[in-house]
């Protein structure tokens, strides 16, 4: 299996599904917290954290809830001010919940941010939760992480186990840095005897040119493994 073959997109915000999930209350509350935040920005600070109690927080398709869904639909009712509307979400991100922190990394490439969001996504990814790992290589952090970092962040979702397949931009990213970066951490695991993720292998495949070696023992001991589950 290719790199891109392993590869399933998020999909944008399921505003249909949204919508058929509230109820009349919590859609009407939805449409006059969104008409509010419009006309008064700063009214996002007490809006935003109230989605969740307002609309719910059910599993609304594998990738948003409902409350994440609820605050996307308030996060796109902003002013799209450039650094205006960065403080802003910056400022939620850094005092919000871990819920709250996924509705605004989920809700960035929405928004007409630029770079200007990249302290946001360096944030979530110094950290340990792994919902906001996998939710900070979206499609934005995929599109505005510079290289070296977006093959920290593919190295740390192996080793926190964050399913590759998960990560935004990767059948276009991988490069044969990363192919390298991945082959030596699979070796340190099997030398340690350890698991290696099977995910790593279409990418370090896709550049056996560079990680001839290392390749070898790698497929080998995958090989092995996928055997062993069967």
């Amino acid at each position: 299996m290719s790199v891109a073959e392993s590869f399933r997109p998020t999909p944008a915000v399921p505003h249909t599904a949204l919508r058929a999930a509230l109820d009349t209350t919590a859609r009407l509350w939805l449409d006059e917290a969104a008409a509010t935040i419009a006309a008064e920005p700063v009214t996002i600070r007490t809006l935003f954290p109230a989605a969740r109690r307002r609309c719910g927080q059910a599993r609304l398709t594998e990738h948003w809830t409902v409350d994440e869904a609820a605050r996307a639909v308030l996060l796109t009712a902003l002013p799209r001010t450039g650094p205006a509307l960065a403080d802003e979400v910056t400022r939620l991100h850094r005092h919000g919940t871990p819920a709250e922190r996924r509705a605004v990394l989920r809700t960035l490439p929405l928004l007409d941010l630029g770079d200007l969001a990249l302290p946001v996504v360096r944030d979530a990814l110094r950290g340990n939760d792994t919902t906001l790992i996998e939710a900070a290589l979206g499609p934005y952090g995929a599109t505005h992480l510079p290289d070296a970092e977006y093959r920290q962040a593919v190295l740390k979702c192996v080793f926190h186990e964050i399913p590759l397949d998960r990560v935004h931009g990767l059948p276009a990213r991988a490069d044969r840095e990363l192919a390298r970066m991945l082959a030596d951490f699979a070796h340190e695991r099997i030398v340690a005897g350890r698991d290696v993720p099977q995910d790593v292998r279409p990418v370090v495949r896709a550049f056996p040119d560079v990680v001839t070696e290392e390749l070898a023992i790698v497929e080998k001991q995958l090989e092995r493994d996928r055997k062993e589950e069967i």
